[in-house]
């Protein structure tokens, strides 16, 4: 053993590399920490540490080059763009949510609405759509209708004339002509007063009467519309819409004579009451009856069409 050894006092010469342990072959290393000899592949070489060189800087590598040759700068630049947009979207949508949020809850009305008062809400809201649609497709029809040109103008034209004749007709305001019966009232004045005049209106009225007047013997006539009122008259006759009227009468009503007739020949109708009275109702038919007399129009101060 030589003397370095000696001063050791390991019996082993100090090893050469730091943490390669040297010693004799086929002997163990006897430092506690020591690796297995087994453990290590005898195939693997083990590389020679380079020799640091004082004073020599190690090359700096190239910026952006990688072992392989790759190149990341697009690849990150891509993903840069996409994580700003998608930034983006999700301020957008955070932005629309506090807005509709805050919406939502400053409208104090709907804050204090029931549910159920929501559902009724909403239906009155259908309803309503409903009812628009439908006034749209009248409008709409009514459009076509008037585009369709000349001869379709001249139908409206004439439709809406035949509808103010006829009410004109049943207002008073237009002279009537066609066939219907002429019935004569004549007898003692309780057999010709004003209530029998009266029934003897409803019954052919109930008949179908379209238009009928009543006359006096002094030939003053009255046109009988849905307003007409009688009223006997102090000392005789009768007071028919404030004209004064003297027996006997004759009531000219247009309609269909068959029915007119039938209804004023009940039993215990007009004819029956005005006999049991003394008096005598006789109805004579006419191909064309005519109606002349006018009703002045009358002026409505509280009723107004549904709009």
């Amino acid at each position: 053993m030589s003397e370095e050894h000696r001063e050791t006092g390991t019996g082993w010469p100090q090893p050469a590399e730091p943490g390669r342990p040297s010693g004799p072959a086929g002997e163990p290393d006897p430092r506690p920490d020591a690796p297995d000899p087994d453990e290590l592949s005898p195939l693997a070489p083990v590389e020679p540490a380079a020799p640091e060189q004082e004073g020599v800087p190690e090359p700096a590598e190239e910026p952006g080059a990688s072992a392989a040759g790759a190149k990341p700068a697009p690849v990150s630049r891509r993903l840069t763009s996409a994580g700003a947009m998608i930034a983006v979207l999700l301020a957008l949508l955070g932005f629309t949510l506090v807005v509709q949020l805050k919406t939502t809850s400053t409208d104090p009305t709907l804050a204090a609405t029931r549910e159920e008062d929501l559902v009724r809400i909403s239906s009155d809201l259908d309803s309503r759509e409903r009812r628009l649609r439908q006034d749209i497709e009248a409008l709409e029809e009514s459009q076509r209708q008037l585009r369709s040109g000349e001869q379709g103008r001249q139908a409206a034209l004439e439709e809406a004339t035949r509808r103010a004749d006829e009410l004109g007709i049943l207002a008073g305001t237009l002279p009537a002509v066609g066939p219907g019966l002429s019935v004569r009232f004549e007898g003692p004045e309780k057999a010709v007063e004003s209530e029998r005049i009266l029934d003897a209106v409803q019954e052919l009225r109930g008949a179908g009467a379209e238009a009928m007047q009543i006359a006096g013997a002094d030939g003053t006539a009255v046109r009988i519309i849905a307003s007409t009122y009688f009223v006997d008259a102090s000392g005789g006759g009768l007071v028919v819409d404030g004209r004064r009227l003297t027996g006997p009468y004759v009531i000219s009503v247009i309609g269909d004579p068959a029915t007119l007739r039938t209804a004023l020949n009940i039993p215990g109708g007009v004819v029956a009451s005005v006999e049991e009275a003394g008096g005598n109702v006789t109805p004579v038919d006419s191909e064309a009856v005519e109606v002349s007399q006018l009703h002045a129009p009358i002026k409505l101060e509280h009723a107004r069409p549904v709009s």
